[in-house]
């Protein structure tokens, strides 16, 4: 995927991104993320992939919100130029 924020679809990569470090904030793997939200780990994957577009529902990231205890305007924040 390209990482230009000019892109309609670069908040995807925000979300990912911000996903994938949460999840290691809260110390899940993917795998035990994919397993408490019911969704499909390759879902879980695709998300957090810069080299993949995935979208989500809002619902769906409400739902995983809840699951890291975060609130979901944090999917939403300006990713740091580090690696996550």
């Amino acid at each position: 995927m390209n990482n230009d924020k000019n892109d309609e679809n670069y908040i995807y990569y925000v979300i990912g991104q911000n996903l994938k470090k949460q999840r290691k904030l809260k110390g899940f793997t993917q795998e035990k993320l994919a397993e408490a939200s019911n969704y499909n780990l390759s879902f879980i994957g695709n998300l957090e992939s810069s080299k993949v577009f995935q979208t989500i529902s809002v619902g769906s990231l409400y739902h995983l919100a809840k699951i890291l205890g975060v609130s979901i305007k944090t999917f939403f924040d300006d990713i740091d130029n580090d690696k996550n």
